[in-house]
């Protein structure tokens, strides 16, 4: 189980706050404990889900540094200005155990 949660807004996101979050439990995003879903924010996120939760190994996909091992970090695609009105949102996930969620 991967909870993902909006660790910074760059810009203007009209559908996402920091702290928001996504839940997803193999192949089913939980949307009894989820926040907020963008088919932008999927685009980006879902090419990591499946690896993530089944072998994590953030520090070797190139999505953390040695230091904060512990959790993955994935930006959305929207670059935000001045090539867009909207912004970039970065999400931490982290794997949860089923007690945790």
């Amino acid at each position: 189980m991967l909870e993902i949660r909006v660790h910074e807004v760059k810009g203007r996101c009209p559908v996402f706050r920091t702290g928001d979050r996504i839940v997803i439990d193999g192949p089913e995003i939980v949307l009894e404990e989820t926040d907020a879903l963008c088919t932008h924010a999927l685009a980006s996120l879902l090419h990591y889900t499946t690896i993530l939760d089944r072998d994590w190994c953030p520090v070797q996909l190139g999505l953390t540094t040695a230091d904060d091992r512990d959790c993955a970090y994935i930006q959305c695609l929207d670059p935000g200005t001045p090539y867009t009105e909207g912004g970039t949102v970065v999400f931490q996930v982290k794997r949860l155990d089923r007690r945790e969620s």
